[in-house]
């Protein structure tokens, strides 16, 4: 018996070994529904059950045993690439919230909502009727290369330290961040089937589409809000060839697929390691 036990401690000591000494970027899949910090840290609890940690608590900050964060919030109700860093590959996460991301977004027009997208509560309904193909195609122009965009009240930045969503939900008193400098790479319009239009998104950081589908809206002199949102693409991870589904959310899946880069550089221009022929 004492040496099915001693047996069996073997490889849970060696899988959270594994586990402790990865660092790198990879990317998993976030549904809709939880946001973008619970999947991490239900990524995290899975990860710890594998390797043997028994009542793992993946919120524990201090002294905890595994270093892992995500680069880019998604909304709650999004899905799509969500890039995770452990290890050191947390340093270079500020890098990714920086470069490319692509996303296609659906959009209604004819309703605005409070949080400028499903979730919310319909504060306004207009006309859009009117509104041609070629009217989209035609303002989506202007929404394209360095523009100037207001983020959504119900956002992930904060004020005082507490993010804007929480403080509106709390019924405190929040007002508009300025306009900020964002870039627009391309931006078309994949199909219109009134009130339901569809956009392909390539955009920088600090860029919100709900803002975008806001906006968009009243150009057209109506209102619009997203109904729904996925992204396909956050620096060099993409969505069909990327992503790692709840199913494989397993230590030997997150070697095969990390993407590494050394200490002393910490840059985004990774390799893939060798055991990554997936």
């Amino acid at each position: 018996m004492a040496g099915n036990i001693t047996n069996s401690a073997v490889p849970i000591s060696s899988s959270l070994s594994k586990l402790r000494s990865l660092n790198g970027l990879f990317a998993i899949y976030k549904k809709e529904g939880p946001t973008s910090a619970d999947v991490l840290n239900t990524l995290k609890e899975t990860l710890l059950k594998e390797a043997g940690v028994e009542n793992p608590n993946p919120r524990k900050r201090k002294k905890q045993s595994l270093k892992m964060g995500h680069g880019g919030t998604l909304d709650s109700s999004a899905s799509g690439v969500l890039v995770v860093g452990v290890g050191n590959g947390t340093k270079m996460l500020s890098t990714l919230l920086a470069g490319s991301k692509k996303y296609v977004a659906v959009g209604e027009l004819g309703k605005a909502t409070d949080t400028l997208d499903a979730t919310g509560s319909v504060i306004l309904e207009k006309d859009f009727e009117h509104i041609t193909r070629l009217d989209i195609e035609e303002k989506l122009k202007s929404f394209t290369g360095d523009i100037m965009q207001v983020p959504p009240l119900y956002s992930a930045l904060k004020k005082d330290g507490q993010r804007l969503s929480v403080l509106l939900k709390k019924g405190h008193s929040v007002e508009a961040k300025p306009a900020r400098p964002v870039t627009v790479y391309n931006l078309t319009l994949q199909e219109f089937k009134p009130p339901l239009f569809t956009l392909d998104i390539e955009c920088g950081g600090g860029f919100y589409v709900r803002s975008l589908v806001d906006d968009l809206g009243k150009a057209l002199s109506s209102c619009a809000h997203v109904k729904n949102l996925i992204r396909t693409k956050q620096g060099q991870f993409t969505l069909e060839e990327h992503t790692l589904r709840e199913e494989q959310w397993t230590l030997e899946h997150i070697m095969g697929s990390l993407q590494t880069c050394s200490e002393s550089e910490q840059r985004v221009d990774c390799t893939k390691t060798p055991e990554a022929d997936t």
